[in-house]
């Protein structure tokens, strides 16, 4: 029974509500990157502000106090630093975040997922240092800003940079309506290099195009295939990403 009375005691009950605080907002944070098939997700936030939460509590409860060993015992020295273990926890935090940066040519992808554990991380931290206010507003505005801004990049800036697909175009056509395929490739896509084509060695009747484009469409694969789907001649389509130019 002591032993039982001492597992609910204030002081457990405290230390227990900060760790369940930390798994709570971590699932939350956790959860936006798992529906958007992220690489780091559910147990990785949960798993990260746990951790952060954990290191925390030690840091506070852990070191009550700096000793200096004499002969005939020891003399406290001084009041405990419980910002050397959290900091460390900023520092860690840093190499999990870059393993999930990935760079593909000249794109990058994964910072913001990177971000989202940094954010996790001082989440747990708040949590295990009992600032329950200061987490759950963080994590609210966390999830708002990776749903609400997502839907401004969309909607609004549509055409940045980092919305634009890079596409390589090839198709077969019949020879009597290169021309006017070239023509409207040319004045509809925004290419990146000069359109190459060449008559079919197998059929000398048909003509094969090569052109890589910019495409801004949220859809831009259907959206190469409705604008080419008015031409006639044209007897297949392939599309492929391109990440160099």
């Amino acid at each position: 029974m002591e032993h039982l009375n001492h597992l609910f005691s204030s002081y457990n009950i405290d230390l227990f509500m900060r760790v369940f605080s930390a798994i709570c907002l971590g699932f939350i944070i956790g959860f936006e990157r798992e529906i958007t098939n992220k690489y780091a997700g559910l147990r990785t936030h949960i798993l990260v502000c746990l951790g952060a939460c954990v290191f925390t509590i030690i840091s506070i409860f852990g070191f009550p106090e700096l000793v200096n060993w004499q002969i005939d015992g020891y003399t406290p020295t001084g009041i405990r630093d419980t910002a050397r273990v959290a900091a460390q926890v900023v520092t860690g935090i840093g190499f999990i975040g870059a393993g999930t940066v990935l760079r593909n040519g000249p794109t990058v992808f994964g910072l913001t997922t990177a971000a989202t554990l940094f954010m996790a991380a001082s989440v747990g931290m708040a949590c295990g240092a009992g600032m329950y206010g200061l987490a759950i507003i963080a994590t609210i505005l966390s999830v708002a800003v990776l749903t609400l801004i997502r839907l401004f990049e969309k909607n609004v800036l549509s055409r940045s940079s980092k919305n634009i697909k890079r596409l390589k175009i090839n198709l077969h056509c019949q020879n009597d309506n290169v021309d006017t395929i070239r023509e409207y490739m040319v004045s509809n896509f925004k290419t990146l290099d000069a359109l190459k084509m060449h008559k079919l060695i197998e059929n000398p009747n048909m003509t094969k195009f090569s052109i890589i484009v910019e495409v801004t469409s949220k859809r831009p694969v259907q959206y190469i295939y409705d604008k080419l789907g008015v031409l006639e001649g044209i007897e297949s389509i392939s599309i492929d990403t391109v990440n160099e130019k």
